[in-house]
C-alpha cells in the first residue's frame, strides 16, 4: 500500500507508541494524587509540558492539554471570546477554516457575538487589506487558520498579527494542525497569542492534542468538572497521551521534510500541467506536502477509488467532509468552475513518503487521465 493521505491522519511513529507504552506502565497513576506515584505522574506530566513550550520557543507559555485539534479549536474560540467579552463582542475568522472552527464562530452567533468572515481568493488566501478593514477597537477574538486542510493554502499569519496588534486587544489564534512540523511554526515569530496542534497528524495518537497560548492569556472553560489544565479543561489527565504528544513534535520538528516534499510536489504538478483536463488548486500559494487537484465532471471518489485500486490512498478535498455529495465549503468559497467543483482530490506526504510512491502515483494518474478521455471512469461502489 502507497499512504498518500497524510493530511488526514499519519502513521504513529515507533518512538512515540514506545513512550505512550511506557508512560503508561510506569506513570498511571492519576497527576491530581497526592502520593508519590500521583506526585511522579505530575512530575512527568510538567516535564511534557515543557517540552512542548521549549519546541515552539515560548517559554513561559501555557499548554492545554485535550481531546485533539477540534477541542483545542473550539476551546480557543469559545473559551476566548467568551472570556473576553467586557472587552467588546466582535469577533474575526475566514471562511474557509475547519468546521471545528467555522462552528465553534456559529455557535457565538447563537450567544450574540457578531462574527466576521473573511472571504478568500480564488487561490484560498485572504486580503490583508480586508483585514485591516474588519479590525475593529471592540474586536475581542481573531482566528485565522496557518495551512488549509483542504487545499493547502498558507495565509500570511505574521502580517495577519502586526494587523490585529496594531488595531486592536484582541486574542490571535491560528489553528496550525496542518503546519506543524511541515513548516516552521515557532508562536513567538508568528507573533500569535495561541496555536493548535493535533498529535494525529504529526505520527502521534489520535485524539491527543494541545492549546499553546502566550503567558497571560488562557481561555475560559468549556466544560465543567474538576480543576485539571489551570481549571479550563476538566477531566483526569493522560499523562501517557502528554508524554506522546511531547514525543511527537519534538521528532517531527528534529525530522521535518519540507524541501523534500516541495520537490516531489512540484514533480508531480509537471507531469499534471502535461494533462491538460486536470486542475491543480492553490498551485503556487500551498503547503509543500498538499497537492489539492480537481478533474472535470466526475466526483471525487471515482479517482480515490481507482486509486484504491491500484493501491494507492489518497482522499477526496477533506477526510472530514469526503462522505458528504456537496462540494466542500473550502471549494466553494475558492469559486471553483462548475465542472471541477466536485472532483476534487487530495495528495498529501508524509515521512513515509518515497520517491519511488512519486514515480508510482504519476503512473496512475497518467493512467486515470487516458480514462477520462475514453470516458470509461469506475463506478462508486
Amino acid at each position: 500500500m502507497i499512504y498518500m493521505d497524510n493530511s488526514a491522519t499519519t502513521m504513529p511513529n515507533e518512538e512515540v507508541l514506545s513512550s505512550f507504552l511506557e508512560a503508561n506502565r510506569r506513570y498511571y497513576a492519576n497527576a491530581a494524587s497526592i502520593h508519590i506515584a500521583g506526585r511522579d505522574a505530575d512530575t512527568l506530566l510538567k516535564k511534557a509540558r515543557e517540552q512542548i513550550l521549549s519546541i515552539v520557543d515560548a517559554p513561559d507559555g501555557n499548554v492545554i492539554f485535550t481531546s485533539g485539534g477540534t477541542e483545542a479549536n473550539n476551546l480557543a474560540v469559545l473559551g476566548c471570546a467568551r472570556k473576553h467579552r467586557n472587552r467588546g463582542n466582535h469577533v474575526i475568522t475566514t471562511v474557509t477554516e475547519h468546521p471545528s472552527i467555522l462552528n465553534a464562530a456559529h455557535q457565538l452567533e447563537r450567544e450574540g457575538f457578531e462574527v466576521t468572515y473573511l472571504t478568500v481568493n480564488e487561490h484560498g488566501l485572504i486580503s490583508l487589506d480586508d483585514l485591516k478593514e474588519k479590525v475593529r477597537k471592540d474586536t475581542i477574538l481573531v482566528s485565522i487558520m496557518h495551512v488549509n486542510n483542504e487545499i493547502g493554502t498558507v495565509q500570511p499569519i505574521s502580517e495577519c498579527s502586526k494587523i490585529i496588534k496594531k488595531q486592536s486587544r484582541a486574542i490571535f489564534h491560528s489553528d496550525t494542525v496542518q503546519s506543524f512540523g511541515k513548516l516552521p511554526v515557532m508562536l513567538a515569530e508568528f507573533s500569535a497569542d495561541a496555536m493548535t496542534i493535533s498529535a494525529h497528524k504529526i505520527n502521534g495518537l489520535k485524539g491527543s492534542g494541545v492549546l499553546i497560548t502566550k503567558k497571560g492569556i488562557l481561555p475560559e472553560s468549556i466544560n465543567y468538572g474538576g480543576s485539571q489544565e489551570f481549571g479550563i479543561r476538566s477531566g483526569t489527565v493522560s499523562v501517557p497521551n502528554a508524554v506522546a504528544i511531547a514525543r511527537a513534535m519534538r521528532l517531527c520538528t528534529t525530522e521535518r521534510q519540507a524541501s523534500q516534499h516541495q520537490i516531489w510536489r512540484e514533480d508531480l504538478m509537471t507531469s499534471i500541467k502535461a494533462l491538460t483536463e486536470v486542475k491543480v488548486l492553490a498551485e503556487n500559494e500551498a503547503a509543500p506536502h498538499i497537492l489539492s487537484i480537481a478533474f472535470p465532471y466526475i466526483k471525487g471518489e471515482i479517482a480515490v477509488n481507482f486509486f484504491q485500486e491500484k493501491g494507492i490512498m489518497i482522499s477526496t478535498s477533506s477526510a472530514c467532509s469526503s462522505k458528504s455529495n456537496r462540494a466542500s465549503h473550502v471549494i466553494e468559497a475558492i469559486h471553483v468552475e462548475e465542472k471541477y467543483k466536485h472532483g476534487v482530490i487530495r495528495i498529501s506526504f508524509g515521512n513515509t513518503t518515497t520517491e519511488a510512491h512519486i514515480v508510482r502515483v504519476k503512473e496512475v494518474l497518467s493512467e486515470f487521465v487516458q480514462l477520462l478521455r475514453r470516458g470509461k471512469t469506475y463506478e462508486m461502489e
